[in-house]
């Protein structure tokens, strides 16, 4: 993509999240994360109409995120509960899924598939912590073997906390996706720092905004529109300029599949980032 920063959206085929596809193509958007479709749109049949239909859109996907059955962000301990491959009684399943998931992205034509880990333990002594490195071994082995890449999203862990994590797992195909709205919603640490010190890991980003809790990883913080919270998105994209970041801005945001509303927050978002880019001269 020879483009610097294409803008982009979260969007989903199926599950009704992020933005819809048709709104995407008005906003003139070029490139969006799809959140994983349901198992039973995963098929042959069903991979060469999403293809048609991305293709007549003029819309190319760049990563694939994961999504599970059973995962709840109703605040933080239930994300520490259900979220990702790290609860334990649904560990096997997930990671069996997330195969699938990947050879999903890999029929559809996408490299880089995206997850939420979920809540890697801090204490790398913890017997939890080194599964989950074996987890995510296999999984980044597995879709090397495909030519593809797997990105972690951020939030969940401190910076330094998730590169301890991703030295430790020590795999040539595993990057992150940040998200500096994710580290002030968890508490885990302020999104500009953070990007810098993790910017070798940095492949993908959301961009997303949020304003922080009163108290920090106990509550959540509240996701806003697009400039509305406490990420510096023009110091962002200047981070984002120093460690050499020159892929597709996604904004992600969960709003009512509302074709007006969507039109209008969407679009002021990408004003937003249009302006900043411009300083660019992009």
């Amino acid at each position: 993509m020879s483009e610097k920063w294409p803008l982009g959206v979260f969007a989903s085929i199926d599950a009704g999240l992020g933005v819809d596809l048709d709104v995407a193509r008005e906003l003139g958007v070029t490139t969006v994360h799809l959140h994983t479709p349901h198992a039973e749109s995963r098929t042959p049949e069903r991979i060469a109409e999403f293809r048609k239909r991305l293709d007549d859109l003029g819309i190319r996907v760049t990563c694939v995120f994961a999504g599970f059955e059973g995962e709840s962000y109703a605040d933080i301990p239930t994300v520490e509960r259900t979220v990702g491959i790290v609860p334990k009684d649904v560990r096997a399943a997930r990671t069996a899924e997330l195969m699938e998931i990947a050879k999903f992205a890999k029929a559809l034509g996408v490299d880089t598939v995206g997850l939420h880990l979920g809540f890697v333990p801090h204490d790398p002594a913890d017997p939890d912590y080194t599964e989950l490195l074996e987890i995510t071994r296999r999984v980044c082995d597995a879709c090397a073997a495909d030519g593809q890449y797997v990105h972690l999203e951020t939030g969940q862990e401190p910076a330094d906390v998730l590169d301890a994590f991703l030295t430790a797992v020590d795999r040539p195909n595993l990057f992150i996706n940040f998200d500096p709205a994710n580290m002030i919603l968890y508490g885990c640490g302020e999104p500009l720092p953070a990007v810098e010190y993790l910017g070798k890991w940095v492949r993908s980003v959301h961009c997303k905004d949020a304003t922080w809790s009163d108290q920090p990883g106990v509550t959540w913080g509240a996701e806003t529109a697009l400039g509305k919270g406490d990420v510096d998105f023009a110091k962002f994209l200047a981070v984002l300029d120093r460690i050499g970041y020159t892929g597709p801005l996604t904004i992600e945001r969960e709003i009512p599949q509302e074709p007006a509303r969507q039109k209008a927050e969407i679009g002021g978002a990408l004003d937003l980032l249009k302006s900043l880019k411009s300083a660019y001269g992009l």
